[in-house]
């Protein structure tokens, strides 16, 4: 298991850290043998890392947008949500849902995906606006609001909702 990866699923909401770890275990199985190695580039985020990348892209115009979440809003702020990356050998890491480098028709990453959408996790590149494609997310059912009344942030801490 990647060990970046390994220390970010630990910071996800507590009652789905076994099934990412499992689901973890199965894109390492179906990608490692190819060189290929999944790294979750973020999982939980905290609501000062949540507002400087929503700064992204609006108060530094040098860098794309890539989220339209402020603080609370992001699936991540409750440590229900990953963003993902490959990297071949160890060394190039890639975004592109459009490689294939193990050459079986279908896009690696899109591999991934179906992997997580397998187990009943939502893709950001199905929705309609604003398209995240290398986020996935488990809602629970609950909406942002639900969990924004569920969760306790103080200025030190941060508690997980009740799902």
């Amino acid at each position: 298991m990647d060990k970046i990866t390994e220390k970010r699923i630990e910071t996800l909401h507590p009652i789905i850290r076994d099934e990412v770890r499992e689901i973890y275990e199965t894109i390492t199985n179906s990608l490692t043998a190819k060189g290929i190695v999944c790294r979750f580039t973020s999982t939980y985020r905290t609501r000062a890392e949540q507002n400087a990348l929503y700064a992204q892209g609006r108060t530094d115009k040098t860098k794309p947008i890539v989220t339209m979440a402020k603080a609370g809003e992001s699936y991540h702020n409750y440590g229900l949500a990953i963003d993902i990356c490959l990297i071949k050998n160890g060394v190039e890491a890639s975004w592109d849902f459009s490689k294939d480098w193990d050459g079986d028709g279908v896009a690696d990453l899109m591999e991934v995906i179906h992997i997580f959408q397998m187990n009943g996790w939502e893709w950001a590149g199905n929705w309609k606006t604003f398209k995240e494609k290398p986020h996935v997310q488990k809602t629970f059912g609950k909406t942002i609001m639900q969990l924004i009344n569920s969760a306790t942030f103080t200025q030190d801490n941060f508690v997980y909702p009740q799902l």
